[in-house]
């Protein structure tokens, strides 16, 4: 039997149509075609008949078709057979970081979401047996369905002969290459890659924060723990895709935008969008029309009909009447005689003012006294959306090492507190201490409320007027998150009595 003709129009499997060529390179070459059964878009990769890793790439496809992690391209088919050898994963469009960086880095709580997603799909391929090995820019996509989908895990090394003693670490220095990219704009790997090279500062490449101004400390430590394989801030390096994972797992990933409004319903995908965390996207419908029937009955009344309202209306009208006659009688009754009319005997209580802070921090003044600083306006943003949150700890009590940790706000000036509301997690187990006072020394910071085994929205009152700069709210004991603990505020809503 002849080969199947590799060319636009040709047919795989008597079912893959292929239309567009791509790219090629070296024996391969990578075309769009449609799957003529499913009625699809399906990206095809054909090998020619003298291409020498024919049986490998095969074989890294198959295993990459195992694989369920939604972040992975899909792998459908995979053969070699007649004389021809091809790859059939799915088409995925959208913009990839090469793409994406091309006007200037990316915000960095969006950077390291991004590759977060990344690192996880890797450390899932690693625990089948599987790594990348060629991660570039070009290979990590944001789909035009809001997803992160990484392209070419086990296929592009067999395609290129790459290999490694330790792929494990290969691909952690991989991921750490992309979220440089991400934070910077800059390329700090070799090959062929659509960007400007990473500059270098005595033969060494600089590190983010030295080329992009606003890169959080953590990030750029992040970032070299994994790409140069160095200790950072007494931290080892990041040797493994999981551990990457685990390091930007502390980052507050954007929030999925709702879906408003559909199409039309012939319009819409049999399946959901997944959103960048792996789950489905609820796509909203519009809300069926409910007929004049269905609100009122019959639309046109009968004369009987029309007789009963003119009843129901004159029957109202008269028991109004009634009700006004009557109240007029008590309230007359009630009139009290002229030069006794009482006197107010209570002043009208001080109006509640809500302040808001000029500024907030972690407050870990009994560690290493840093906790995520750079979170710390999420919790007094006033959106409910965003957080701070402390560390990851072992134990709830910080394994003994320390009595708390917290958030401080600064209020600009002494300013009188009546309550505090303090927007939590859903998990019970916190414990919090309200503290105020004129300084930051945590001794000087006086406790005036606390509240034991919380959680969702609490209102620390302080049992007595307490008045300062500084208002601290203070976890001595943290609830349960992933299976460490965890202490998250979202919102902080500082009020005073009168005008502050």
């Amino acid at each position: 039997m002849s080969a199947p003709a590799v060319e636009p129009g040709g047919r795989l499997a008597d079912r893959f149509r292929l239309e567009d060529r791509v790219s090629e390179s070296g024996g391969a070459t990578l075309w769009k075609a449609i799957d003529e059964v499913l009625a699809r878009p399906v990206c095809v990769l054909t090998l020619a008949p003298d291409f020498d890793r024919t049986a490998e790439v095969v074989t890294a496809a198959r295993g990459a078709s195992r694989l369920t992690d939604p972040r992975l391209t899909q792998v459908f088919d995979a053969a070699e057979e007649d004389g021809q050898a091809y790859v059939v994963s799915e088409w995925v469009t959208g913009e990839t970081l090469t793409d994406m960086v091309a006007a200037g880095p990316l915000a960095p709580e969006r950077a390291a979401a991004l590759v977060a997603e990344a690192a996880e799909a890797v450390a899932h391929a690693h625990q089948s047996g599987l790594s990348h090995l060629c991660l570039t820019p070009d290979r990590l996509i944001w789909t035009a369905g809001n997803t992160v989908k990484l392209l070419g895990l086990a296929v592009d090394a067999a395609l290129c002969a790459e290999e490694s003693d330790d792929p494990a670490q290969e691909d952690a220095q991989g991921l750490g290459r992309l979220l440089y990219t991400a934070l910077t704009g800059h390329w700090p790997g070799g090959g062929d890659v659509d960007l400007p090279p990473a500059p270098l500062d005595d033969g060494k490449v600089c590190t983010p924060r030295q080329v992009t101004a606003g890169v959080p400390g953590f990030l750029d430590a992040i970032t070299c723990r994994a790409m140069l394989q160095e200790a950072r801030r007494g931290l080892p390096a990041l040797a493994t895709p999981a551990e990457v994972a685990d390091a930007l797992a502390e980052v507050p990933r954007p929030a999925p935008v709702p879906v408003t409004s559909a199409p039309p319903a012939v319009a819409l995908r049999a399946e959901a969008p997944e959103d960048p965390r792996g789950g489905s996207a609820t796509v909203s419908r519009p809300a069926q029309q409910t007929s004049p029937h269905a609100l009122g009955g019959p639309r046109r009344q009968g004369a009987a009909g029309r007789v009963m309202v003119t009843m129901v209306i004159l029957l109202v009208i008269a028991a109004v009447g009634l009700g006004a006659w009557s109240l007029g009688q008590s309230l007359g009754r009630r009139q009290p005689e002229p030069g006794n009319t009482p006197q107010a005997s209570q002043p009208a209580p001080p109006k509640i003012v809500t302040v808001k802070p000029v500024g907030a921090d972690g407050f870990d003044p009994l560690g290493d006294g840093v906790e995520h600083p750079e979170w710390a306006r999420m919790a007094i943003d006033g959106k409910p959306s965003t957080e701070w949150h402390t560390d990851s700890y072992q134990s709830a009590d910080f394994g003994r090492l320390k009595t708390g940790v917290g958030l401080v706000l600064n209020m600009g000036k002494q300013t009188p507190v009546s309550d505090v509301v303090v927007s939590l997690g859903d998990t019970p187990g916190a414990s919090l201490e309200l503290r105020v006072g004129d300084s930051t020394d945590l001794k000087s910071l006086k406790k005036v409320a606390e509240q034991d085994n919380i959680s969702g929205t609490v209102t620390l009152t302080p049992e007595k007027a307490a008045t300062g700069q500084y208002v601290l709210i203070w976890f001595t004991r943290l609830p349960a998150f992933e299976g460490k603990f965890r202490g998250t505020i979202y919102d902080v809503v500082v009020h005073s009595p009168g005008s502050a």
